[in-house]
């Protein structure tokens, strides 16, 4: 087979590979559009009613999708609200500035952080874990900061002191942050960074 032609095989390569790349990032944009329906449409649902309330039928409208495009994204609503919550469970923990160099010497700094971040998202936290759901964020974030604190300390895992220590920490901080939602974000910091500055000596 002649030079050119080998050259001409090669360009027809190229431009199937360019139009297959295209192919794909029209995919995954509109992928990506779609999510961004389906979440969007769920947090405005969730802010008018429980989640045991929302139905996929609803939704769809909502979102403009029809429920085979909801159904190839989530198995139900469960797993939508389940996915939300991961994905601000990672961006409350990802808004806390240099949380690897935290120590359990500076827990008061640390707690100080951490409700910095719940008031972050303060609106986006009261409308999906509002009712039956309310614990699950005290919950995430417990497990994932403990495992990130615990990597950095593992003579500290075991240690239930310290464990009774971070959940009251985390836990309290974050119904404390649910239960006066009427304060004010430089007061509420203050008093939890004072009362685990007060405790720590005690850890």
């Amino acid at each position: 087979m002649s030079v050119c032609v080998w050259g001409e095989i090669g360009r027809i390569d190229i431009m199937y590979d360019q139009f297959m790349d295209l192919e794909e990032t029209e995919m995954d944009l509109r992928v990506e559009k779609t999510e961004k329906a389906i979440k969007n449409a769920f947090i405005e649902l969730r802010a008018r009613k429980p989640l045991e309330k929302i139905t996929v039928k609803e939704l769809c409208a909502l979102a403009c999708i029809n429920k085979s495009t909801f159904y190839s994204h989530y198995t139900d609503i469960y797993a939508l609200s389940e996915a939300i919550e991961k994905e601000t469970v990672t961006s409350i923990i990802n808004s806390i500035e240099n949380l690897e160099e935290y120590s359990l010497d500076t827990l008061d700094e640390f707690t100080r952080a951490m409700s910095i971040a719940f008031m972050s998202q303060s609106s986006l936290i009261r409308i999906l874990f509002s009712g039956k759901e309310q614990n699950h964020l005290g919950q995430r974030m417990e497990q994932e900061l403990k495992r990130v604190i615990f990597r950095k300390y593992p003579d500290h895992k075991t240690n239930i002191e310290t464990n009774i220590f971070l959940s009251f920490c985390i836990q309290g901080s974050y119904h404390a942050f649910l239960n006066n939602p009427e304060a004010d974000g430089e007061t509420f910091v203050k008093t939890i960074e004072k009362i685990v500055k007060c405790l720590q000596p005690m850890l």
